[in-house]
């Protein structure tokens, strides 16, 4: 006769205590997967002004790249390597904000009407005439931001400049500067934020993608805590 081997009652507990710590087990790694998946999602630009503020810095900065791209000199590499080193450490602060990394967007950059004046007689060409139509061409050629098209570069010292535009940080290190695609280098700025009443005044040190763009420095002195991006500013060309 065969014997029949059969288990005693306290194996049997234990091999069921077992199998529901197996199960138990499985069902928590599924959670863990699950809880994984279903992280925070990103924000975007329209969700976050923080974001805005980021992918703005982003868009000036690509819009700039694009014009060395399209009308390059014997420093365009130089600036364009810049750049896009700046751009990868904005990319850092959108991670570390939650927003979308590699988001861009373009800046409110509307083009400055400069104010009419009266040319010279016999001198419609030269340099810093608001009428020199053979310069209207070059202003959006950030390589060329002292060209006399470029609006607002004409501007008497004290007026008010870049009217309704968005200001925001371009991401470059160093002293308190400014980059602008219509203002010459040594351009002296005053950038005040209306929204808490703070105020700056910079040189323009190189060119960018839009009207004025501060560097992290200046930035920081006329910046709402958390923001990267003031819609309310005043700008003033005073030297």
């Amino acid at each position: 006769m065969s014997r029949r081997r059969t288990l005693g009652p306290k194996k049997s507990i234990a091999l069921l205590v077992g199998a529901a710590a197996v199960a138990g087990g499985g069902a928590f790694v599924m959670a863990n997967t699950s809880n994984a998946a279903q992280s925070p999602k990103a924000l975007s630009a329209g969700d976050s002004t923080v974001c805005l503020g980021l992918a703005t810095a982003i868009g000036n900065n690509q819009a700039f790249i694009a014009g060395q791209r399209a009308n390059p000199d014997a420093q365009s590499a130089a600036r364009i390597a810049n750049r896009e080193a700046v751009i990868a450490q904005i990319q850092v602060q959108q991670k570390a904000s939650g927003c979308t990394v590699g988001e861009s967007a373009q800046g409110s950059q509307p083009a400055q009407t400069a104010p009419a004046q009266t040319a010279p007689a016999g001198n419609a060409g030269a340099a810093g005439n608001t009428g020199n139509a053979g310069n209207t061409g070059n202003t959006g050629n950030a390589g060329n931001a002292g060209n006399a098209g470029n609006a607002g570069g004409g501007a008497a010292a004290g007026q008010q400049v870049c009217n309704g535009s968005t200001v925001t940080l371009s991401g470059e290190g160093g002293a308190p500067a400014a980059s602008s695609n219509q203002f010459p280098s040594g351009t002296k700025l005053k950038v005040t934020n209306l929204d808490n009443n703070k105020s700056t005044t910079v040189t323009v040190t190189s060119v960018s993608g839009s009207c004025v763009l501060l560097n992290n420095a200046a930035f920081e002195q006329v910046r709402e805590p958390g923001k990267f991006l003031i819609r309310r500013a005043v700008i003033q060309k005073v030297g």
